[in-house]
């Protein structure tokens, strides 16, 4: 029993990250129709910047929002260069994987390629049912909770919600109405790196990030993803738990060099149903 909650707690806390990751995909897509590959940079850049704030002496807290508010940032510069002109999605697409790969070289250039983790919130470890978790695990599922709601808060009953979400239905007639798309382009940008650099400042205390992390941190929060079709946040939620607990209890209860094949298994089923699900909706 404790060996399960033990798997089942690291998995849920796995799940929120991989959560986040998602909904800065879904808000990107749905604004935007443009699946942001550059969505794993922010999560290590934001986890790295804070680690070299936290060296240079700032406190937590500040180290951490500093790393956030600079991920979002960053998610801005990308959505400038995604968005410019008039390219076609699949273009800006392109961009954002050559964007990503882009990160990967100044990350290496300027943290060269060891994994690098700093320590998080101290204390004895809590027990329950048997199982021994670490504090850090209860902030990640804390943080992530209050994140996702204040975001589905501001989405669904702010102004600038709803003109994020005329933007994504109607393009035309939401310029019509005076909202400046191209603005709520880049604010999805935005949003979606802050999404990342929280996921990131979150995951370094528990999991050591190495300058190409982002490969597999995009392909996990993009299969929570697509588990909402790309454009439910609360459905990305439940994809980024299943793959969470999935690969936990794979890794527990198997091998944890069979996590990785398992939760790409997952994703090549979740692609198939997602494509099925398409050619459904284009022939009604």
């Amino acid at each position: 029993m404790s060996a399960f909650m033990q798997y089942l707690v690291t998995g849920v806390a796995r799940g929120f990250l991989f959560a986040l990751l998602a909904t800065g995909f879904v808000i990107t897509y749905r604004v935007t129709k443009v699946v942001n590959f550059a969505q794993g940079a922010y999560a290590v850049l934001g986890g790295f910047i804070a680690y070299s704030l936290l060296r240079a002496g700032l406190p937590h807290g500040v180290s951490e929002a500093a790393a956030v508010l600079a991920a979002a940032l960053i998610g801005l510069l990308f959505g400038s260069i995604a968005l410019l002109g008039n390219m076609t999605p699949i273009a800006s697409l392109i961009t954002t994987i050559g964007l990503a790969l882009l990160s990967e070289a100044v990350t290496m250039l300027l943290w060269n390629t060891t994994p690098l983790t700093y320590s998080g919130i101290g204390g004895r470890d809590l027990v329950f049912l048997g199982a021994s978790i670490q504090r850090q695990y209860l902030l990640v599922v804390g943080v992530s909770l209050v994140v996702l709601l204040v975001l589905w808060a501001v989405l669904d009953r702010t102004y600038v919600g709803k003109a994020m979400t005329a933007s994504a239905s109607n393009p035309y007639a939401a310029r019509l109405s005076g909202i400046n798309v191209k603005r709520m382009g880049l604010l999805s940008f935005a949003l979606g790196g802050a999404l990342g650099g929280i996921a990131g400042v979150l995951i370094m205390p528990l999991f050591p990030l190495s300058y190409d992390g982002d490969v597999s941190l995009s392909i996990l929060g993009f299969a929570a993803a697509i588990f909402g079709g790309l454009i439910s946040p609360g459905l990305a939620l439940v994809g980024g738990l299943a793959f969470g607990i999935t690969e936990q209890f794979v890794a527990g209860y198997w091998s944890p060099a069979n996590q990785s094949a398992a939760a790409l298994a997952l994703l090549i089923l979740l692609l198939l149903w997602w494509e099925r699900r398409q050619r459904v909706e284009g022939a009604q």
